[in-house]
């Protein structure tokens, strides 16, 4: 398991960088020991709103295989128009990793940036479980017009999906472990 912390396109966020890189150590290893699975490599890319949905885009593009411009650019459209309000997005890349894309602006504290941490994380945990990997890359792949799906596949993904995101949001309480605040 291998964790990298970076920014993307954010200027004088020093000390914002290495008060994430000190919570994603700990975050990994209270989520790993935590949730059930294995964690995959992780890539924690930290971004203002401006430049989440080109980076979560880009890597989703890669991962389904997508290389229809007109089908990447309306996928660019819906990311920008949603970026505002979201917190964090966890991507399977195609080397088996996890990107995790976090959005600087959304955290104005410690508290919450961990709680949206470990939310991802355990999203990343969930990739390594059987079956889980292909059945995101299938749903990307049929979101993105790439290969389609029946509707009953289709459903089944999201409540799937559905499911993944209540484990993840019964898990967010390990983020008083790392935060005490958090835990309020």
């Amino acid at each position: 398991m291998k964790l990298t912390v970076s920014t993307h396109k954010l200027f004088g966020y020093g000390s914002t960088l290495r008060t994430a890189k000190r919570l994603s150590e700990e975050a990994v290893r209270i989520v790993d020991r935590a949730v059930a699975g294995r964690m995959p490599d992780v890539k924690v890319v930290l971004t203002g709103e401006r430049n989440l949905a080109e980076m979560t885009t880009a890597a989703e593009w890669e991962t389904a295989g997508c290389t229809d411009k007109r089908i990447q650019a309306r996928a660019l459209r819906d990311a920008k128009r949603h970026a505002r309000e979201v917190a964090g997005r966890s991507i399977p890349l195609a080397d088996g990793g996890v990107l995790v894309v976090i959005n600087v602006d959304q955290h104005p504290n410690e508290a919450t940036f961990a709680i949206t941490l470990v939310h991802e994380l355990v999203h990343a945990m969930q990739t390594s479980r059987k079956g889980v990997r292909d059945r995101l890359i299938a749903g990307l792949r049929h979101d993105l017009g790439v290969e389609r799906l029946s509707r009953r596949d289709s459903r089944e993904i999201d409540r799937q999906l559905e499911a993944d995101e209540k484990e993840a949001y019964g898990a967010e309480y390990l983020a008083g472990r790392l935060v005490p605040a958090a835990a309020a």
